[in-house]
C-alpha cells in the first residue's frame, strides 16, 4: 500500500501540473475569441467569466486523459532514470503488479473524466447556449460603445456614437451606415441623429433616434433619398430568432442521447463514452513507453508517445464523422478504434516478454 501512494502521489502531481498548464492555454485562446466579441460589440463584457466558468467542464474532458498520460510517462520516466525502478522490482514489485497501481490510478481519472463527459461538460454547454440566446448577452441590447464604430448584422451595418450618458441607454451624435437591396439592386444608407436610445418592441430591439436625417442611395447613381425626421426607429437585431434556437448537440444531456436516433445525436454519446474508455488503454501505453534508464533519459520517448496519443484521439475524432455521416449511425469504427490501441498497449507491454520468448524458440 505504501508503493502504491507513492506511485499515485507522483503520477497525480504531475498530472496536476499538466493540467493546469493546459488548462491555462486553452482558456486564453478561448478567451481572447470571446474578448474580440465583446470588443466588436456582439458580447456583453460581463458574460465573458461565466461562459469561461460554463467551459471549462468541456476543457477538462480532453485535458485530463492528456495529462494523465504525460504524468505518468514524467513519473515512471524519472522512476526508471533514478533507477528507482529497479530498487521497486528487486522489492518484489513486478510488471504486472506496476500495471494493476497503474490501472487502479486511471480507475479513478477515468471515472473523473466519465463526470466531465457525461454529465458536466454537457450541462456547462446548456448554460452557455442559454447565455448566448439571453438577449441581454449581447452589447447591444442596452447601448453602442462609446466613441467606437461597431460593425454588425455580418459586415451589413456600422453603428458609430460619439457619447453615452446614463446607465448606458442614453447616446448622443449617432452615425449608421448600412447596406441593402431593393429590387434586387444593391444599396446602402447613412442615418445621422442628435439622440437615440435602444427600445423593444414586439419581441425585437429597436435604437429610437431623435432629430436628424436619413440618406438613401445606390452605388454609382447621382439619385440621393433624404429624409429628415423628428424620431425614427432602426432595428437592431430580432430577438425572437434568437430565443428559438435548436439545443446543440453537445448541449443535451446524455439521458436525451440514449433516446435518440439521430446519427449526430448517436455519434456524440458514443464519443461521450469513449472518453473515459481511452483513459485506461492510453494509461497503460504510457507505462509501456516509460521504460527507459539513465542513459537514455526521461524524455527519449515522449515525442513517439505524443504522436500516438494524437494518432488516438484523431482517429475517434474521425470515426465519430463517419457515424454523423453513416445512415445507421452504428458505431463499430470507434469501439474498433479502442480495440486496436488496447492491443497495441499489450503488445507494448509485454514486448520484452514476447522477445524472450521468440529467442527461447
Amino acid at each position: 500500500m505504501l508503493i502504491f501512494r507513492y506511485l499515485t502521489r507522483e503520477i497525480l502531481l504531475v498530472m496536476v501540473a499538466v493540467s493546469v498548464a493546459l488548462l491555462l492555454i486553452t482558456m486564453s485562446s478561448r478567451f481572447v475569441k470571446y474578448l474580440a466579441q465583446a470588443a466588436s460589440g456582439d458580447l456583453a463584457t460581463e458574460v465573458l467569466f461565466t461562459i469561461m466558468l460554463y467551459r471549462v467542464p468541456g476543457f477538462l474532458e480532453l485535458i485530463v486523459p492528456l495529462a494523465l498520460f504525460i504524468g505518468i510517462l514524467l513519473a515512471y520516466g524519472r522512476l526508471y532514470v533514478e533507477s528507482e525502478m529497479v530498487v521497486l522490482s528487486a522489492c518484489g514489485v513486478s510488471n504486472n503488479r506496476l500495471l494493476v497501481y497503474t490501472l487502479l490510478v486511471a480507475g479513478l481519472v477515468a471515472s473523473i473524466v466519465a463526470a466531465f463527459s457525461l454529465y458536466l461538460s454537457p450541462l456547462g454547454a446548456a448554460k452557455v447556449q442559454d447565455i448566448f440566446n439571453d438577449p441581454k448577452t449581447y452589447s447591444q441590447v442596452n447601448a453602442l460603445a462609446e466613441g467606437r464604430f461597431q460593425p454588425g448584422k455580418g459586415g451589413r451595418r456600422v453603428t458609430y456614437a460619439e457619447s453615452v450618458s446614463g446607465e448606458g441607454e442614453q447616446m448622443n451624435k449617432i452615425f449608421i451606415w448600412e447596406s441593402h437591396r431593393q429590387n434586387n439592386k444593391p444599396g446602402m444608407s447613412v442615418v445621422i441623429a442628435d439622440r437615440g436610445q435602444i427600445v423593444r418592441k414586439q419581441g425585437n430591439r429597436y435604437l429610437q433616434l431623435e432629430e436628424g436625417y436619413r440618406v438613401r442611395g445606390a452605388p454609382g447613381k447621382r439619385v440621393l433619398e433624404l429624409t429628415e425626421f423628428s424620431a425614427y426607429g432602426q432595428l437592431m437585431r430580432e430577438e425572437q430568432d434568437i430565443t428559438r434556437k435548436e439545443l446543440k448537440v453537445e448541449a443535451k444531456p446524455t439521458s436525451a442521447l440514449f433516446q435518440s436516433q439521430q446519427a449526430q445525436d448517436r455519434a456524440a454519446l458514443h464519443w461521450r463514452l469513449s472518453l473515459p474508455l481511452l483513459v485506461p488503454i492510453v494509461a497503460l501505453i504510457a507505462l509501456s513507453l516509460s521504460r527507459t534508464d539513465h542513459r537514455r533519459g526521461r524524455y527519449v520517448k515522449l515525442l513517439p508517445a505524443i504522436m500516438i496519443y494524437l494518432a488516438y484521439l484523431l482517429l475517434l475524432s474521425a470515426a465519430r464523422s463517419g457515424i454523423e455521416d453513416a445512415e445507421d449511425g452504428f458505431p463499430v469504427s470507434m469501439w474498433t478504434i479502442h480495440g486496436l490501441f488496447l492491443v497495441v498497449g499489450l503488445v507494448l507491454f509485454y514486448l520484452d516478454n514476447l522477445v524472450t520468448w521468440y529467442r527461447s524458440r
